[in-house]
């Protein structure tokens, strides 16, 4: 059975801050919805009518005035322990269930100072690394090739490892290669992810104890997003870090976007169409903003900047090409088998079509500029087998041997 982790009142806190939240959202949409039925825009109000809305108001009233009682009255309690007390309550799978709550509803988190809002952490050895002190006598077995490990959507830095395989773990020990773990809340925008990356890597290698010789980004699914704007914002403010990137590779990255994203704005579009059911469209407003940025693969700023996420907009064509000098390598993967053309390009992985993924665009203008031998597509293999395909491993190793200096890419070498 997985192992139980306990809650801190921090975290507690934080629950009871989205639950009313929660609560008090759903008993107004519920309310309107109810409404809606009750009244019709069309017919004449009746005395009747106004009757059943004004008991029915006065339920809704009720339940949301409860419930904000409630969770402030919880909230004042709480606040009177310590932060990280331990609360006594446990359960198994806590980061996993706080990593989908980020990635779903994490920019919320955020902007209200929530306490499970995830801060951005690069960690070693399961723990976050202190970027105003990092020595050898502390970590003996740094060096200067590092390989930083970005998840995606949902997920954290703890589920690189999948039935009992971790890409990064093996990597760095066959090439002797520091492993780094990113961990950050996928539901800010991933621009916004990628500014903070960029200030956290060039923090980090002000501190590194021995002279770093290469940088290596291995990604998956929305962190192969996150490394690209990373490395743009880093060479748009001057940062030194760039300089230092020997590799990328992209496991399952939806460089121009996720059908299922573009499913679910349409779906939200449409609900609110109809009177009866719009109430309900507020749900699809609930999404984060990392997770309507995978409706095109925004990776900057200036991609969703003075447009309503939420309605529909043409994606801004503000291109961010590969970084030069950088070796870039790409893997899609699909369902269905190498001969069924219709699952490898429509269905893909199950979230991400293999011509997204291998960063291909019916505009060539728009197309990144993947050298044709450094793509690879795995066929049979859903979008979370990638982080444990043999397949997938034999390709990095490949690539991986071929390691090289970042003076020998710069002379023009590779």
């Amino acid at each position: 059975m997985p192992k139980k982790s306990s809650i801190r009142t921090s975290e507690l806190r934080g629950m009871v801050s989205l639950l009313t939240h929660a609560t008090i959202q759903v008993t107004d949409m519920t309310e309107k919805a109810h409404h809606s039925i009750v009244q019709p825009t069309a017919l004449p109000h009746t005395p009747i009518h106004r009757m059943i809305r004004g008991i029915s108001g006065l339920v809704f009233f009720s339940v949301k005035h409860i419930s904000r009682f409630v969770g402030h009255g919880l909230d004042h309690i709480l606040n009177l322990w310590r932060p990280h007390q331990e609360t006594g309550i446990s359960f198994a799978k806590k980061e996993e269930a706080l990593a989908i709550t980020n990635g779903i509803v994490g920019d919320y988190l955020q902007a209200n100072h929530n306490p499970l809002a995830t801060p951005m952490q690069i960690r070693y050895q399961d723990e976050p690394l202190s970027l105003h002190s990092i020595s050898l006598e502390t970590y003996p077995k740094l060096n200067g090739h590092l390989l930083l490990m970005l998840h995606g959507l949902c997920m954290n830095d703890v589920q690189w490892n999948r039935k009992g395989h971790n890409h990064g773990d093996k990597l760095a020990s066959e090439f002797n290669l520091t492993p780094l773990y990113l961990r950050y809340n996928s539901g800010l925008h991933i621009s916004d992810n990628g500014r903070m990356l960029s200030e956290q890597m060039e923090k980090l290698i002000s501190k590194w104890p021995v002279p770093i010789e290469s940088i290596t980004f291995l990604t998956h699914s929305m962190g192969g997003l996150v490394a690209r704007s990373a490395i743009y914002y880093g060479q748009q403010d001057d940062k030194t870090w760039p300089n230092h990137i020997n590799k990328m590779v992209f496991l399952g990255t939806p460089h121009f976007g996720a059908p299922l994203e573009k499913i679910g704005h349409h779906v939200h579009r449409l609900l609110e169409v109809h009177p009866y059911v719009k109430p309900f469209s507020r749900l699809g407003s609930v999404r984060s903003a990392g997770i309507t940025d995978l409706r095109f693969g925004n990776v900057v700023e200036e991609n969703w900047k003075g447009n309503d996420r939420f309605k529909n907009y043409a994606q801004k064509k503000f291109h961010i090409d590969l970084p030069e000098y950088v070796k870039c390598y790409a893997v899609a993967a699909c369902m269905g088998r190498r001969e069924n053309l219709l699952n490898n390009h429509l269905l893909g992985d199950g979230l991400v079509p293999v011509e997204s993924a291998l960063g291909r665009q019916k505009d060539s203008r728009y197309t990144l500029n993947f050298a044709k031998e450094n793509c690879k597509t795995v066929y049979q293999t859903k979008h979370l087998d990638l982080l444990n395909s043999d397949e997938v491993y034999q390709s990095l190793r490949t690539w991986f041997s071929g390691q090289l200096s970042i003076g020998d890419q710069a002379s023009g070498m590779i």
